[in-house]
């Protein structure tokens, strides 16, 4: 095996990436259809009209489809800190033991607990009440986020701690240090809006596939209209947020910021920009710049440096390397340079479509009808928001190479020493099967939800008691002569 060049950390980086990109597909989808859900309902609680309940139930059905694959994909992600990553879980286990429990016990219970009672309770209490129960679902997600975000933000800004050099781990001196760490506060506001816009463009979509069929045209017009309206809030949210958070990295991880924006040398006062750039070796073969657009990016104004690639890697080695060490601390460049470029043009992308789309879509026109290239356009844009969330995560996540927790341990002292290499190769295999398995079936169940309609809302048992049908007693006397 190792002939063909695999190796332990490599394959167990292969695995954990897999495992992560794969279960953050549908983690932002799942907290975001929560609240899209929600809010139809809450509409229906105001205006009574029966058209935003049936909104609420059908895509309720693909949200529980996408928490369900949540769910499984997330266990097989924490099952990774004790098969590959052993070191890594002796190290951090006592910042990562709060978060994670409180995140078990209170925001996953919630969440479960909820989701529950709202899928079987529609006919057993009062409107108010059970829109209740979807919002405290939703509420219990985000929850759920924001427990994961605050030991992922350790690992990207290490706070609240002490070093235990005899046991070689971390210990957690303060709790609300951890919670107060200014990176969650940047990332949870980007992660959320990012999870309002993926639901959002995805329910968009499918609204547009349906509308191409003239299906249901006043349910799916409907749906679009409330999707797009989130969407356009969701895609302003995220452009402040993601704002908010590259202006942090400028001090916090200068290396990471660097990458995004292609600086390999220290920039002058005039700030050129580089709309797109050739990688090689950690420097720019061409680029097409533009003046000062990356001051006004980086610090709001004409004027402002930034350190360069080769600064910021001297200032780390004399920081970090001991004892003789000859360590760089360059980041993947292109995948960081590149995947930035596309969340940033992908943001201008949906803002453009869900303000078209609501002008095309407003009352009492036919517009979006006609525009039938507009909706095979919005209809592809279903896919959109998954590259966009797993460009953000290599942004996040290879940024701080060769980082696992930032300043503190590197990702090869963190893999497991009994992993073997044919072990991970077995279960790289296996899972990606299961996960290509899960996600084919995700897609199926969701497409059959489509093609059924809204109608099944009201013909499947998902609310028994709609049909004048459900209301015969198979049993009384005379019932079967009702034939």
């Amino acid at each position: 095996m190792l002939s063909i060049g695999l190796s332990m950390l490599g394959l167990s980086r292969f695995q954990f990436a897999m495992t992560t990109v794969f279960h953050f597909f549908f983690v932002p989808f799942s907290i975001g259809l929560a609240f899209i859900v929600a809010i139809m309902e809450t509409v229906y609680v105001i205006k009574k009209d029966d058209t935003y309940k049936d909104m609420a139930k059908f895509w309720g059905k693909i949200f529980l489809y996408s928490f369900a694959v949540g769910v499984v994909t997330g266990i097989i992600q924490e099952f990774q800190f004790g098969m590959n990553w052993s070191d890594y879980s002796r190290f951090m286990g006592d910042i990562f033991g709060a978060p994670l429990a409180i995140e078990a016990l209170a925001a996953f219970f919630l969440e479960s607990t909820f989701i529950g009672l709202w899928m079987f309770t529609w006919d057993r209490f009062n409107k108010g009440i059970h829109c209740l129960f979807i919002w405290l679902t939703a509420f219990g997600s985000t929850l759920s986020a924001l427990w994961i975000l605050a030991a992922n933000s350790f690992m990207q800004n290490p706070v609240g701690y002490a070093m235990n050099a005899a046991q070689h781990k971390v210990e957690m001196t303060s709790f609300s240090a951890v919670i107060m760490n200014r990176q969650l506060w940047n990332e949870f506001p980007h992660v959320i809006f990012g999870a309002f816009l993926t639901a959002a463009f995805v329910v968009a979509g499918c609204s547009a596939w349906r509308l191409l069929k003239k299906d249901h045209e006043h349910f799916y017009r409907k749906s679009m209209k409330v999707s797009l309206i989130i969407g356009l809030i969701a895609c302003m949210g995220s452009v402040w947020s993601g704002d908010t958070q590259t202006r942090y990295l400028i001090n916090n991880q200068p290396m990471k910021f660097a990458a995004m924006e292609g600086i390999y040398k220290n920039s002058t006062n005039k700030g050129d920009w580089s709309a797109a750039q050739g990688i090689k070796n950690h420097q720019k073969t061409w680029s097409i710049e533009i003046p000062y657009v990356l001051n006004i990016l980086g610090h709001h104004s004409l004027n402002g440096t930034f350190k360069g690639q080769e600064q910021v890697n001297k200032e780390l080695k004399a920081k970090y390397n001991k004892n003789g060490e000859t360590r760089n601390y360059y980041v993947p460049t292109r995948t960081l340079f590149w995947s930035f470029r596309i969340m940033a043009i992908s943001a201008g992308l949906f803002g453009l479509v869900a303000i078209v789309g609501l002008w095309f879509n407003r009352m009492k026109s036919q517009s979006i009808m006609r525009q039938r290239w507009f909706l095979y356009l919005m209809g592809l844009m279903v896919w959109l928001p998954f590259i966009v969330n797993t460009c953000g995560w290599f942004v996040t996540e290879f940024g701080r190479y060769p980082w696992v927790v930032y300043g503190l341990l590197t990702i090869a002292d963190a893999v497991s020493p009994t992993s073997t290499v044919a072990s991970l190769l077995f279960t790289n295999i296996v899972y990606f099967l299961i996960f290509a398995s899960l996600g084919a079936v995700m897609i199926i169940l969701s497409h059959r939800v489509l093609k059924q309609g809204p109608d099944s809302v009201t013909t499947d048992g998902y609310s028994s008691k709609t049909e004048e049908s459900s209301k015969v007693d198979p049993y009384e006397m005379g019932a079967a002569h009702n034939d």
